[in-house]
C-alpha cells in the first residue's frame, strides 16, 4: 500500500461518516435509538458499497443472525480490489442521539487485512491515556498511582486532572477511588469512544479514560490512539460464561492486557469519525434548505496526519444555499 494508497483511504472513509452522521442526525430528539442506528447503518453500507476497496467487517452491528447489514466476516466493495480490514460504529451514542444529548459519532476504522483485533462483543476494562503518559501506566498499577503518573507528565496536580468514566452502577468503587486520590471527574452517559479521542487531544479539558466499557468500541479506540500517539490498555472483562467461552474460542487470553499495537496492530491505520450531536471534539449535523453541514476528522497512522474537515453538502442544487464560515 502506497502513501496516496492511504491518502485515498482517509478521504473515503470520512464520506462514510459523513453519510451516516447526516442520516442518523434527523433523529436528533426522537427518543428511537433503533430508527436512528438503522438509518446510519443503511448510510454507511451504501457508502461503503461504492469504494473501490475489497473490504471484510471485523467490528460492525453483529453477527450475521444479529444484523442484516455491516455484520461481522460480511464482505463490501469491490472483489479484486486492495484487501482491508473495516471495523466501523455507525452510530457511537445512540441513546445520545434519541436523547438529543451531546456527543455522539458515525466512526470507522481501516486498516490492512489483519490488522485489526477481530473483537468478541464482550467488555472491555479499559485505562487510556494521551501522548505524554503513554508507556507510563500500568493496570496493575493502583487507581491513585496512574492518576499521580499522568498528571506527572503533565506537569500538573492530581487535582487538575479530569478522569472520564461512563455513568454505571459498576463503577461505584472506581469513582470512590479517583474521588479519595483527588481528581476530577466527567460522568458521561454513554460515547466512551469520543472520550478516548479526546484524551489524546490537547485542550479538550479531558487526561484520563478509566473503567469497562464495550469490546468493539475498545478496538476503535485503538486505531485512534495509534494516529495520536496516545495509549489504551485493556483486559476483556465477559459478563457471563458463554461470553468468556466464545472470547476463547476467538484466540482471546482473558488474562492478558492488551495494549495499542495489540488492539490495533496494522502498518496502514486510518481512523475517521463525524459528529452527529455536537461534543467536546466535533460539532454535529447542522441542517438547512437544500443541504446539510458535517464537521469530521480524520486521521492516518502512517501519514503521521490529523484533519479536521469542515463540510457543506448540497443536496438541492435548486437551494443553493450561501456558504458561510
Amino acid at each position: 500500500m502506497t502513501s496516496r494508497f492511504e491518502y485515498d483511504l482517509a478521504l473515503d472513509s470520512v464520506q462514510v461518516t459523513e453519510a451516516a452522521a447526516i442520516a442518523a442526525g434527523r433523529w436528533l430528539g426522537h427518543g428511537d435509538n433503533h430508527r436512528a442506528d438503522h438509518a446510519a447503518v443503511e448510510a454507511m453500507r451504501a457508502t461503503l458499497d461504492r469504494l473501490n476497496l475489497d473490504a471484510t467487517i471485523v467490528i460492525g452491528e453483529g453477527e450475521r443472525d444479529e444484523a442484516p447489514m455491516l455484520y461481522i466476516g460480511e464482505r463490501i466493495g469491490t472483489p479484486g480490489a486492495a484487501e482491508v480490514d473495516i471495523a466501523v460504529d455507525p452510530l457511537e451514542g445512540t441513546n445520545l442521539v434519541a436523547r438529543g444529548q451531546p456527543g455522539s459519532t458515525a466512526v470507522i476504522a481501516v486498516a490492512e487485512r489483519g490488522g485489526l483485533l477481530h473483537a468478541p462483543d464482550t467488555y472491555l476494562e479499559k485505562l487510556i491515556v494521551g501522548p505524554p503518559a503513554a508507556g507510563k501506566v500500568d493496570m496493575n498499577f493502583p487507581v491513585r498511582a496512574n492518576l499521580r503518573i499522568v498528571a506527572d507528565s503533565l506537569h500538573r496536580k492530581i487535582e487538575d486532572l479530569t478522569v472520564v468514566v461512563l455513568d454505571r452502577e459498576r463503577h461505584q468503587k472506581l469513582v470512590a477511588e479517583i474521588r479519595d486520590a483527588g481528581a476530577r471527574i466527567k460522568m458521561i452517559p454513554d460515547g466512551d469512544l469520543g472520550a478516548a479521542i479526546s484524551v489524546a487531544v490537547s485542550g479538550t479539558g479531558d487526561h484520563m479514560v478509566m473503567g469497562t466499557g464495550g469490546a468493539p468500541e475498545g478496538v476503535l479506540a485503538a486505531a485512534a490512539l495509534r494516529c495520536l500517539g496516545g495509549e489504551i490498555l485493556a483486559r476483556f472483562r465477559p459478563r457471563n460464561d458463554a461470553e468468556a467461552q466464545r472470547a476463547v474460542a476467538m484466540g482471546i487470553d482473558l488474562d492478558r492486557v492488551y495494549r495499542t499495537n495489540d488492539l490495533a496492530s496494522g502498518e496502514h491505520v486510518v481512523f475517521a469519525a463525524s459528529g452527529v450531536t455536537s461534543g467536546d471534539l466535533l460539532k454535529g449535523v447542522q441542517y438547512f434548505a437544500g443541504g446539510a453541514r458535517t464537521h469530521s476528522l480524520v486521521m492516518s497512522a502512517q501519514a503521521g496526519t490529523f484533519r479536521f474537515i469542515d463540510t457543506v453538502h448540497m443536496f438541492d442544487r435548486t437551494l443553493m444555499p450561501s456558504v458561510r464560515l
